[in-house]
């Protein structure tokens, strides 16, 4: 190897190195403020609670707080609203890991707000995703909750992108954009009303891709949907839909078995997957770079309509 090819390799090794000091120092940033967020919840607020899906985010949200507290020590339970339409391989792992970690996990059921008649179907097919709001407005009321510590990031939806990182709700559990509180130099105001909660997002300030990277760097494990496997879908405006006993296939419609994986995962009724061969945290990181549609609008068929959207939901008392 002559003088010049050794140079220039010694160039690219240390541009390669800068790259990554770089890289871990911004996840370190972000790791640091959500740390910083999930303590003083614990520090502040009397019946907190964190919203666990089991999905990638909150599934980051969990070893964040697993790194603020210790493992048996966090100090809120976890709290899922469960639709009866999630697919298993996410909520097997919810309990796997609520287990894992010796944290109290509570479990609410659409199904028990359609058996107290709060919760009505227009037709049986219908998603229940919307209908969450009920379930979580009733769990609230039940446990007496004044802040729900949730997953979401601004960078998945124009709505969430408005939000505030503590979130007031009113004595209704709605959420009112144009009454927000300011968070100047990183101070809540976090004073409530009988009645009124928090939702707090921890990792407001994430990114897909500054997910994924954390996922990587920690080794988080996630359930098997989010990487790639064989699926039957079809394709419904541009939307791939899974054949499942909840969304079989119309007449006029091609089952075909591809290459997929989850970007997002919610009710079966409403998430789609992506084409995909990415088998690894890494892999996904490079499809990420390349992404240019975000992963809701990507892959939630009920993102797709108005009367369904994210804001209107939202201030009925969605996530």
């Amino acid at each position: 190897m002559n003088a010049r090819t050794l140079t220039e390799e010694l160039l690219k090794s240390t541009a390669m190195s800068n790259e990554h000091h770089l890289s871990n120092a911004h996840l370190d940033a972000l790791e640091e403020e959500t740390i910083f967020i999930l303590r003083e919840v614990a520090a502040t607020f009397e019946r907190p609670a964190l919203l666990f899906s089991g999905g990638k985010d909150s599934l980051v949200l969990l070893k964040c707080a697993e790194k603020a507290f210790g493992a048996g020590r966090i100090p809120y339970p976890l709290l899922m609203i469960d639709t009866g339409h999630n697919f298993p391989e996410v909520t097997d792992f919810r309990d796997f890991r609520a287990k894992e970690l010796q944290a109290e996990l509570i479990v609410r059921s659409v199904e028990d707000s359609m058996a107290r008649g709060t919760v009505r179907l227009a037709h049986p097919g219908e998603s229940r995703n919307v209908h969450q709001s009920v379930t979580l407005l009733e769990s609230i009321e039940e446990f007496r909750f004044d802040a729900l510590i949730g997953g979401a990031r601004r960078d998945e939806e124009k709505a969430r992108a408005k939000e505030r990182i503590f979130s007031h709700r009113d004595s209704f559990g709605q959420w009112q954009p144009k009454a927000q509180r300011p968070e100047l130099w990183t101070l809540f105001n976090t004073r409530l009303q009988p009645g009124e909660h928090f939702r707090v997002f921890p990792i407001s300030n994430w990114t897909e891709l500054d997910v994924w990277q954390y996922i990587e760097r920690e080794q988080i494990a996630l359930p098997s949907i989010y990487y790639t496997h064989k699926r039957e879908v079809v394709d419904r405006r541009g939307l791939l839909v899974p054949v499942t006993e909840l969304t079989p296939p119309r007449e006029d419609e091609q089952v075909q078995l591809r290459d997929v994986r989850f970007r997002t995962v919610g009710d079966i009724t409403c998430t789609c997957p992506v084409e995909s061969l990415a088998a690894t945290a890494g892999d996904i990181v490079i499809e990420t770079l390349a992404a240019d549609v975000s992963e809701r609008g990507a892959t939630r068929m009920d993102d797709k309509t108005s009367d369904a959207s994210m804001e209107k939901r939202k201030k009925d008392g969605y996530f």
